[in-house]
C-alpha cells in the first residue's frame, strides 16, 4: 500500500503503523526520486506486510529536517515507529528488498 502523508499525518501513517514502513523523501522536480517512483510502487504493490509511505519536501520541509534528509531521494524505514534504517539516492528494488527483510 502506497499513500502520501504530511506533517498532519505522518504520526497516524507512519510512526503508529503496525507494519514496517518505507518513507520515500522526495521532490517533484528531482530526476532520481521520479526514477525511484516505480520502484517503490512495484515493491508496494507485491509487499502487503509493508506500507510505503511518500512525503514531498517542499511542503513538508520540517519532516525532511526532522529525519535528517540532506539528498533525495532518501529512504527512511520505520519499526514499531522508529528510524530503522536510511538509503540515500536511487536504489535498486533488491537493495530495498533486503533492507525491508532486516526490519522483519
Amino acid at each position: 500500500m502506497s499513500i502520501k502523508t504530511n506533517e498532519e499525518t505522518f504520526e497516524v501513517d507512519v510512526l503508529n503503523s503496525e507494519k514496517p514502513v518505507v518513507v520515500d523523501f522526495y521532490a517533484d522536480w528531482c530526476g532520481p526520486c521520479r526514477a525511484l517512483a516505480p520502484t517503490l510502487d512495484t515493491i508496494s504493490d507485491e509487499n502487503s506486510d509493508v506500507v510505503v509511505a511518500k512525503v514531498n519536501i517542499e511542503e513538508n520541509n520540517d519532516l525532511a529536517n526532522k529525519y535528517g534528509v540532506r539528498s533525495l531521494p532518501t529512504l527512511v524505514f520505520f519499526k514499531d515507529g522508529k528510524p530503522a534504517g536510511i538509503l540515500v539516492g536511487l536504489q535498486s528494488k533488491d537493495t530495498i528488498l533486503s533492507k525491508l527483510e532486516e526490519l522483519k
